[in-house]
């Protein structure tokens, strides 16, 4: 299997994970090519939340490609992957997979994963959860992909945010077999 990574990021709020994962990824797994895929809310977002434009986050990444290039190799189940990760994940972006409606490539790509049978890990961003996100994310439970939120978790005693973000980009890097440096696992 090829050592590649899709990173979709979407509109919800969350940028900074984002952000983090594709650090952590360019810096503790080089050998991993990233396919990042940004969709306009999610450059609206993070300018607000990160200060960034898309430009720097695409930096990060070793390979972008814009959200209206539905032909791209990632919109193709041939091209081998690992997996891919959304993060943020929106509700709309949620309601897109989990009906098939791939107007888009971040969607596409996300189809592709489901019908292929490879990992989709959805770190899904929305409080509260109406029943119709609710009911979303439990079908594309059911079509094999990994809800992830990013829920804060406390027994690693975090001092910053930015420990927190770490935590769930550790969690995320798990799914894929893949380790965090200054991920604290729980140990009882």
């Amino acid at each position: 299997m090829a050592k590649r990574l899709i990173v979709g990021v979407s509109g919800a709020s969350g940028a900074p994970i984002a952000v983090e994962l594709l650090r952590q990824l360019r810096e503790h797994h080089p050998g991993i090519e990233t396919h990042l895929v940004v969709s306009r809310g999610a450059e609206l977002t993070l300018r607000q939340e990160c200060g960034m434009d898309v430009e720097e986050l695409r930096a990060l990444a070793g390979v972008f490609h814009k959200n209206d290039e539905i032909g791209a190799s990632i919109a193709s189940g041939s091209f081998q992957i690992m997996g891919m990760v959304i993060v943020p994940c929106s509700m709309k972006t949620v309601a897109g997979i989990a009906s098939g409606y791939s107007d888009n490539l971040l969607l596409r790509a996300a189809d592709v994963c489901l019908k292929e049978r490879r990992k989709l890990v959805l770190c899904a961003r929305e409080a509260p959860l109406s029943t119709i996100h609710l009911r979303n994310l439990y079908e594309l439970g059911r079509m094999g992909a990994v809800i992830l939120p990013p829920v804060l978790t406390y027994y690693q005693r975090p001092e910053s945010v930015e420990d927190m973000t770490r935590h769930i980009v550790g969690k995320l890097l798990d799914q894929f077999g893949l380790d965090c440096p200054g991920f604290r696992r729980w140990e009882g």
